[in-house]
């Protein structure tokens, strides 16, 4: 296939783009939540399941497409296939992605504020003093409609400007710098964790098993977040996949991927709960925890300026490599599609998120009241962007993903093309597909298990079970 596409310039370029795409906000708060909520380690054994019998085959089966046909998903379809019906698939991707993103930045835009206000000091001030306190600073802050589009504008204005460089220059070189900067501050915060008072008992959350608190709908909570963990049906991993070449091992990188992702969700549960317990608060504060709870607890700490600035700059790290990786998907989308010059491309695209994002940020102050009644809540834009990308487009995405590896274009090519690419491993990788009893094993995986327990989580997700 004649394509002058860019490529990443080795195989641990893409890991490290492709783990930061997967490492977001739910990593750093949503998981350690979940987690010690429902079961600690018990909820970790499930949940790592989980990512081996859903996340690993889909990862690798978007990846994969990517490669294959070196497209974004739409092109990817179209490429496979003549029925249209998989190009609107595809799109689903990239309507994902672009929704996702309308009110992602809204929220990456808060981490940018928040490190900010570290930097400046104003944890450490004595009416910064308790949750209360922290959650009534966020209320007002979020009241200021200049306050919040001004920094959803500066954390779409820094995605912006790497994509704007390239592959390598854009999206490789912000990887390569922000990847090592993330893991080393978390294992500081780790480390700073675990030498205080009661550190043990926060250890315990979230590694205590507890199977009591084992049901069904945990089992679909650890699906959920398996699936949506690793960036699956949107089209993220599918275009990132597109910049690799034909000799880049999938099998290995996807392992790495999906154990750099998991270990990052698990080191900051540690990081969290280790100053929560510390601190004597409730560790079941939810979506609160990072903006309402862990600044005052961070500024009462020893070096608590350094280590309140320090999670922050982490959480916006955090928010900044998994934005990049999503416009990515609408932008490759114009270039391939469209033939749109890159520059073209991202900036119609991020045009287009920033404009659809206004009523998101504009939902926490001037539309606060403007709201739809659904499933006996009332949803702001914010709320509906969020169950609309979460809740039914990538449930969907993921869905016609293993679908169509499985009966389109069929188990045997999935394999044959997963052979394809070089393998260093010596106990995973490419070699473990020539293994009848595994493949057998790949082939019910993708065309049963996957398809039914997406399903299920789809309707788990939209309130139906």
């Amino acid at each position: 296939m004649e394509n002058n596409r860019e490529q990443w310039s080795s195989k641990a370029s893409f890991i490290l783009a492709a783990a930061g795409s997967a490492v977001g906000l739910g990593n750093i708060w949503k998981f350690p939540y979940i987690a010690g909520e429902n079961g600690g380690a018990a909820f970790l054994f499930i949940y790592l399941i989980c990512i081996l019998l859903i996340g690993l085959p889909i990862l690798n089966i978007e990846i994969l497409l990517g490669r294959a046909t070196k497209k974004n998903p739409v092109g990817a379809f179209k490429t496979l296939t003549n029925n249209p019906f998989w190009k609107y698939v595809g799109a689903l991707g990239v309507l994902a992605s672009f929704t996702i993103l309308s009110f992602y930045s809204v929220v990456g835009g808060w981490s940018l504020a928040y490190t900010y206000e570290a930097l400046i000091g104003t944890f450490n001030t004595p009416a910064f003093n308790t949750p209360l306190t922290a959650g009534d600073f966020f209320n007002l802050k979020n009241s200021n409609p200049l306050w919040v589009l001004g920094y959803h504008t500066l954390f779409l204005s820094i995605v912006v400007l790497i994509l704007l460089s390239g592959v390598r220059a854009g999206l490789e070189k912000a990887s390569k710098f922000l990847m090592p900067i993330l893991l080393f501050i978390l294992l500081i915060l780790v480390v700073q964790g675990l030498i205080l008072p009661d550190a043990n008992k926060g250890v315990s959350f979230l590694f205590q098993p507890d199977w009591s608190k084992i049901n069904g709908q945990t089992i679909l909570l650890a699906l959920g977040h398996a699936f949506f963990t690793l960036s699956l049906g949107m089209g993220a991993m599918m275009t990132y996949g597109s910049y690799l070449s034909d000799n880049d091992d999938i099998v290995n990188a996807s392992y790495l991927v999906a154990f750099l992702d998991t270990v990052i969700a698990i080191l900051a549960g540690v990081a969290i709960f280790t100053v929560v317990f510390s601190s004597g608060y409730d560790p079941t504060a939810g979506p609160g925890l990072v903006f309402h709870v862990l600044p005052p607890l961070l500024s009462d700490l020893t070096g608590g300026y350094f280590f309140a600035f320090l999670f922050f700059l982490l959480l916006s790290i955090a928010a900044i490599t998994s934005g990049i990786s999503i416009l990515e998907v609408s932008v490759a989308y114009l270039v391939d599609e469209k033939q749109y010059s890159r520059k073209k491309a991202v900036l119609i695209m991020a045009s287009m998120v920033y404009l659809v994002a206004i009523p998101c940020a504009l939902s926490f102050n001037l539309l606060s009241d403007f709201t739809f009644s659904f499933q006996d809540k009332a949803f702001t834009f914010f709320d509906i962007a969020d169950y609309l990308a979460s809740n039914i487009l990538l449930p969907f995405g993921g869905f016609f993903l293993a679908v169509f590896a499985g009966y389109v274009w069929g188990i045997d090519e999935v394999v044959r093309n997963l052979l394809i690419g070089e393998s260093n491993s010596i106990y995973f990788g490419n070699t473990v597909f020539e293994n009848k009893k595994f493949k057998s094993f790949f082939n019910f995986t993708v065309k049963y298990i996957c398809p039914v327990l997406i399903f299920l989580v789809f309707l788990y997700s939209i309130g139906w079970i």
